[in-house]
């Protein structure tokens, strides 16, 4: 009877664990958490490693372009993930094309593809064959995305499958070159609700990809305008032009921009997606400029009348490299001992601090980077009184950090992974990753994800002490950030798109 109602007790309780475990898995429909943008994930059961050559632990395998920089996002039973025309899904499309893939989340299977041609002859506009780069952002039956071109979009997350549902109308058009004829819309394609031209209706330039993870607030889109230098590297096409602007997400209309004077200060382009966060009770966002700069702004609260574009209000201002040179900024390219900084990464919002990667260029600048943690409470210019700490990278740094339970991990290009202390900066481990890292960790399940340039990816354990859980070797290259989703890991190299599912 004891042994009976016990085994009822565990069957009871096991029961109950499936149920909470499946209410907490959930999509990934932005680049990081919500707001935040801190990756870091509450799905559990995770696994611990996988075998691309022995289908261990793979889930399904989706093959992607020749070439692929994004990061996926998974909402609405899709996964949305960002490459290349090479080889062409669609035989119509010839040539370098840019992708937003739509793959059904149950087997990987190709759904609908946004297909964009390059945006010009001048590879510095739009690099070739670098497809599209900006991670998708999903909210209810719409999905938002900045293509290659720099165009902000909001699309029908049916695409055609449904109808064209407008108001834009002419995607037979916008699908292909300008010399060549459009093209019939068929139920592969996209669906183009609304779109707004960065380059030419905010008058800004993007520099060799544009990349933008949309971030959502209400009814306001905050979109970073990749504006940068020209081909030379030594001019800013549109110094005048914003940084940061703002996008009615029903309408696509642009309702405030920023005014700090960022473009003559920019080193290379502005690739920083920005974040929001609640500091005593007043709703910032968080934007680090080209300049090595990092703004607080008061988020919206109400959309300007029409025809108006206000300027966004800054609280705050942070410089993360006080001594670097400030003006003519073009002298110092090539200059690896000294040079102006610049932010590639997200900043993250966590605890009334923000934690933020700085340092050189990767192609042009000094090779010296930081991990710098901010306090997001100040005011006014709080360059000499904001910071809280800042730990040395080894070298160059473009990826986001990941804070959880008192511990920052974070990668660099100079083939580290870093543990370090949120509250105090203090350095518990670093890893030796054997190739240099574009991308992002993620932390979840206990674990830290993240692969490298060289075709390795790590599993390690999310702990003050170093543990390595295991490595694996890709296919190829990685340059795009690890999510979990609905109990499922996301890898992404340069040519194919894994999920990966431990047995159940």
């Amino acid at each position: 009877m004891i042994r009976e109602a016990t085994k009822h007790r565990w069957a009871a309780i096991v029961c109950v664990l499936v149920l909470l475990s499946e209410a907490w898995a959930a999509d990934q429909p932005q680049w990081g958490q919500r707001f935040t943008r801190n990756m870091v994930s509450a799905e559990t059961g995770l696994p611990d490693d996988f075998d691309p050559a022995t289908g261990k632990n793979v889930k399904w395998v989706a093959s992607l372009g020749s070439e692929t920089w994004a990061t996926p996002v998974i909402a609405q039973g899709r996964v949305f993930i960002g490459t290349n025309n090479n080889p062409p899904r669609d035989p119509r499309q010839k040539g370098d094309r840019a992708l937003l893939l739509c793959l059904d989340e149950k087997d990987g299977s190709f759904l609908w593809q946004l297909v964009v041609p390059k945006l010009g002859p001048d590879p510095y506009l739009d690099w070739p064959r670098a497809g599209i780069s900006s991670p998708a952002t999903v909210e209810g039956n719409r999905v938002y995305i900045v293509s290659n071109r720099g165009e902000a979009m909001c699309l029908d997350i049916e695409g055609q499958r449904n109808g064209n549902d407008g108001p834009y109308v002419d995607e037979g058009r916008h699908m292909v070159p300008a010399d060549e004829e459009p093209l019939e819309v068929t139920s592969i394609d996209a669906d183009i609700i609304w779109l707004f031209d960065i380059p030419n209706q905010a008058g800004t330039y993007p520099h060799d990809a544009a990349h933008a993870s949309i971030l959502i607030d209400g009814d306001f889109l905050y979109i970073n305008t990749s504006n940068g230098v020209d081909n030379t590297h030594r001019k800013i096409r549109c110094p005048d032009g914003p940084s940061l602007i703002v996008l009615d997400k029903k309408t696509g209309r642009l309702l405030a921009r920023d005014n700090e004077g960022i473009g003559p200060r920019i080193f290379h382009s502005t690739w920083s997606s920005p974040a929001l966060g609640v500091v005593n009770g007043r709703r910032l966002v968080f934007f680090c400029g080209g300049d090595g700069v990092v703004y607080a702004f008061d988020a919206l609260q109400t959309a300007p009348r029409e025809g108006k574009v206000e300027t966004l209000k800054r609280v705050w201002r942070f410089d993360c490299d006080p001594s670097a040179p400030k003006e003519n900024v073009s002298e110092y390219l090539r200059n690896r001992d000294r040079s102006p900084s610049n932010i590639k990464s997200m900043p993250v919002f966590h605890n009334n601090r923000l934690y933020v990667t700085v340092g050189g260029d990767i192609w042009w600048g000094k090779t010296q980077a930081w991990l710098q943690c901010i306090d997001a409470t100040k005011t006014g210019d709080v360059t000499s009184s904001a910071l809280l700490w800042s730990c040395a990278l080894k070298e160059h740094c473009c990826s986001t950090p990941a804070v959880q339970d008192g511990l920052v991990f974070v990668a660099d290009c100079g083939r580290q992974i870093h543990c370090v202390d949120a509250a105090t900066g203090e350095v518990h481990w670093m890893h030796e990753a054997k190739g240099d890292i574009w991308a992002s960790t993620l932390v979840a399940d206990g674990k830290v994800y993240v692969g490298t340039r060289r075709r390795k990816f790590w599993v390690l354990a999310a702990s003050r002490e170093k543990r390595i859980i295991s490595t694996v070797q890709l296919d190829s290259a990685t340059a795009g950030t690890p999510v979990a989703a609905n109990g499922v890991l996301y890898v992404t190299t340069m040519k194919k798109l894994y999920a990966l599912q431990s047995p159940r």
